[in-house]
This record gives structure tokens, C-alpha cells and sequence, in this order.
């Protein structure tokens, strides 16, 4: 069994169906290039170093992440750097969930919160899994990098 198999089994029972709801949209939705693999000990999907050799930070031995999903003991958080990163995506994704689900966004930076699993908008987040490509992620993680 591998990590992320091991991180999944080990998730409490209130969250198990969701959680691999969500895995299964994310999986099914993410565009060809990104790799799942533990990082920060949680399943991501990450620009592989072969593709992006810079690393995260300057890191040349930590691979570039996207999206992490966690199972967190009150709610799932949903990690997508790219919201973070493109204000437009950004903006999208609040106005249509807005649209899409009866309770208000809870989210950080990167970080989407659902702390009700009635709640979660599996097709919502298909499609904004599918809103940007590798080479769209690292060239918004590029630019936003180069401001710093």
C-alpha cells in the first residue's frame, strides 16, 4: 500500500465518502502532466521535477504543487495554488459558487473548506480543476514568483 492509500485508510469515517468523492472528481478532472504523490502530508497532485526542475521555492528537490486534498477532523480542505495565484480564477470560482451552493464560501488563501458534505460541489470543482494546464500553473507560479 502506498502513501496515499495509507493517508486515505487512515481517514475518519465522517469524512471517508466525501473524501473519496472528492478524490475521485479531482483524479478524474486533472489535467494530463500533474502527478499525485504525498507532500506536506497530504496527497497533491505536483509539476513533476522532469517538468519543472526549479522546484517549489527554489527547491530543486521539492516538486511544484497544485491541488491537496485533506481530511482535516471539522472539514476537507482543498488546496489549489492556482486560485491563490490568478486573481481571474479567483474571482470565478467565488461568483460561481456563490451560484452553485446555499452556504457561504469558506476558504484562505489557497485553501477551500467544506465543513458539510451536503455542501460540496463536486461539479463545480471538476471544473476548476480543469482551469488550468502544467504549462498554465507554472507559467502563473512564474510570474507570481517574479514580483516576490
Amino acid at each position: 500500500m502506498d502513501e496515499v492509500q495509507k493517508y486515505v485508510k487512515n481517514i475518519d469515517e465522517k469524512w471517508q465518502d466525501s473524501y473519496q468523492q472528492l478524490a475521485k472528481v479531482i483524479a478524474e478532472n486533472i489535467p494530463e502532466g500533474f502527478v499525485l504523490q504525498m507532500q506536506y502530508g497530504m496527497p497533491t497532485y505536483v509539476v513533476p521535477l522532469s517538468v519543472f526542475p526549479n522546484g517549489y521555492l527554489g527547491r530543486e528537490d521539492e516538486p511544484l504543487p497544485f491541488i491537496s486534498l485533506a481530511a482535516q477532523k471539522n472539514h476537507l480542505s482543498l488546496y489549489h495554488m492556482g486560485i491563490m495565484e490568478n486573481k481571474e480564477l479567483l474571482s470565478w470560482f467565488q461568483e460561481e459558487y456563490q451560484k452553485t451552493v446555499p452556504t457561504k464560501l469558506n476558504m484562505g488563501k489557497s485553501c477551500i473548506r467544506f465543513s458539510n458534505p451536503k455542501n460540496i460541489p463536486y461539479e463545480l470543482i471538476g471544473e476548476l480543476v480543469r482551469k488550468l494546464s502544467v504549462e498554465e500553473w507554472i507559467t502563473c507560479y512564474t510570474c507570481s514568483t517574479e514580483k516576490i
